[in-house]
C-alpha cells in the first residue's frame, strides 16, 4: 500500500489550491464495484470542470493524474495508486436537454442520461440504460450494449487538455473504434453533447424495461463485479470461448468467473484485485491453449500490483 507520512505530506504541499475537496491516503475500494484495491495516494474531487481545468493549469508537470468515474468497470490494484486521483463527481453530473440533444457532464450515469432522454420524447439513447457506468468512461472506451454505442450518439465532447485548457471535440477527434477512444490517456473528459430523434415516450420507455429484463436474466448485476472483463474478439463471443474452455466457475481465492455469464467476474466475498486479475488472466491463457484466441481486457486495470497469489481451482 502506499504509506501516509512525509511523502503524501510533501506532494500535497506542491498541489495548486482548489475548490473542492483533497484527501491523503484515502481509500478506494469502497468506490469501485468491485470492491478492492489500495487507497490514492491524494484523491482530489474537484467541485466542478473550471476547477478541476485550474487544478491541471497550475499542478506540478511530474505529478501523475489518473481519472475514475463510478469505477464500473475498473480494477485497482491493490497497492494502490500513486500520485493524483481525480474522482469525478457531483460537479460533473449536470443533464441538460436541447431539443433532440442531451448535454451531458462526465459524472452523468448513463442510465438517468437514458431516462432524461424519455421525459424528453428522445429516442435512440435507451442503450445507455444498459450501461452501469458514466458519460467519462463511456466517451473513454466508446461504451455500448443492446445494439448502441457511444460512436452512434456522440456529436461532440469536452475535454480539459494537458495544460488545463478544455478544448471541444468532434467524433473524428476521438477517433472511436469497438470499445476504444483515440483520445490520449491525459486528456480529461468532462462532458458530451448526445444526439438522438423524437420519439413516444412510452416506445421509448418499453424498450428501456427490454433491456433491463434482458440484463437482469443474463448478468450477475446483484454481485461484485466489474461489468464485461474481456472485449469480443473478431466473429466470436468472449462468453462463449470462456464457457467452451471450461473457466465457468473457475475460481482463484474470493474470485470467481460468473456461472451467470462467463466474460464476468465477481468478489465472492473476500477477493483481492491480484486475484481478480489473476483468474482473469488464466481465462485468458485457457481460451488461448483452447482455441488459439487471445482475449483482450475490457475492463481497466490501474495502480500498483503487489504479491499474487497462486491457486486456480
Amino acid at each position: 500500500m502506499i504509506a501516509a507520512g512525509r511523502e503524501t505530506a510533501r506532494l500535497i504541499e506542491r498541489l495548486p489550491p482548489v475548490r473542492g475537496r483533497v484527501t491523503e491516503n484515502a481509500p478506494l475500494a469502497p468506490l469501485t464495484w468491485f470492491r478492492v484495491g489500495g487507497p490514492a495516494e491524494v484523491l482530489f474531487r474537484p467541485a466542478d470542470p473550471q476547477d478541476l481545468a485550474a487544478f491541471i493549469a497550475a499542478k506540478p508537470g511530474d505529478v501523475a493524474v489518473t481519472v475514475v468515474g463510478v469505477a464500473s468497470n475498473l480494477l485497482i490494484r491493490d497497492g494502490g495508486i500513486a500520485g493524483i486521483v481525480v474522482r469525478l463527481g457531483r460537479g460533473f453530473g449536470d443533464i441538460a436537454v436541447e431539443g433532440a440533444d442531451i448535454v451531458a457532464g462526465a459524472g452523468a450515469l448513463d442510465r438517468n442520461v437514458a431516462l432524461s432522454a424519455q421525459e424528453a420524447a428522445i429516442s435512440g439513447l435507451e442503450f445507455l440504460y444498459g450501461i452501469p457506468g458514466t458519460i467519462g468512461g463511456g466517451l473513454r472506451m466508446n461504451g455500448g450494449a443492446y445494439g448502441g454505442e457511444f460512436k452512434d450518439v456522440v456529436v461532440e465532447a469536452q475535454a480539459i487538455d494537458p495544460a488545463g485548457t478544455l478544448q471541444r471535440l468532434t467524433p473524428a477527434q476521438l477517433g472511436f473504434s469497438y470499445r476504444h477512444c483515440s483520445l490520449p490517456e491525459n486528456w480529461i473528459f468532462v462532458g458530451a453533447r448526445l444526439r438522438g430523434r423524437a420519439g413516444d415516450p412510452s416506445v421509448i420507455g418499453k424498450r428501456m424495461a427490454e433491456i433491463a429484463a434482458a440484463r437482469a436474466a443474463s448478468q450477475p448485476i446483484r454481485a461484485r463485479t466489474g461489468g464485461s472483463t474481456f472485449i469480443n474478439p473478431s466473429g466470436h463471443q468472449a462468453w462463449e470461448l470462456i464457457a467452451g474452455a471450461g473457466c465457468r466457475g473457475l475460481s482463484r481465492g474470493g474470485a470467481q468467473v460468473s456461472e451467470k455469464h462467463a466474460n464476468f467476474l465477481i468478489n465472492a466475498g473476500n477477493a483481492t484485485a491480484a486475484d481478480l486479475e489473476g483468474l482473469g488472466e488464466e481465462v485468458r491463457r485457457r481460451v488461448h491453449a483452447q482455441f488459439g484466441i487471445t482475449l483482450d481486457w475490457e475492463i481497466r486495470r490501474i495502480g500498483k500490483a503487489l504479491a499474487t497469489l497462486e491457486g486456480v481451482t
